[in-house]
């Protein structure tokens, strides 16, 4: 008998980035089609800028769902992003996505980037 191993989701979203990403996916042009793409790409001031954005799936993608959210990941950008928290801010001074990631050795000042 074979045995099925489940591995834990690589992010955890928040209660609040998750409300915010189910009212994105309830706009009437969005694409049923994509998933949510978390990742990394070169820049920024601390070296790696997150990605977060609805994209298609392709064949490096590790796919996942997060309470309903259909997500997608470049398997080599698991090493940079596991156990992240990604939350969402919705004040008048940071409005928008944030990040808190156990990997990163340093982050700049806005948050967006990070060096590992």
């Amino acid at each position: 008998m074979s045995e099925t191993i489940s591995l834990a989701n690589p992010v955890v979203f928040t209660a609040g980035a998750i409300e915010e990403i189910h009212r994105l996916m309830a706009a009437p042009d969005f694409d049923q089609q994509q998933r949510l793409r978390v990742g990394v790409k070169g820049g920024g001031c601390s070296g790696m800028t997150y990605v977060l954005g609805f994209d298609v799936p392709t064949a490096e993608d590790q796919l996942f769902a997060i309470e309903g959210i259909p997500c997608c990941m470049e398997k080599a950008h698991q090493i940079y992003l596991y156990g992240m928290s990604i939350d969402w801010q919705g004040g008048l001074n940071s409005r928008g996505f944030t990040f808190t990631n156990p990997n990163a050795s340093s982050t700049c000042g806005c948050g967006t980037s990070f060096a590992v």
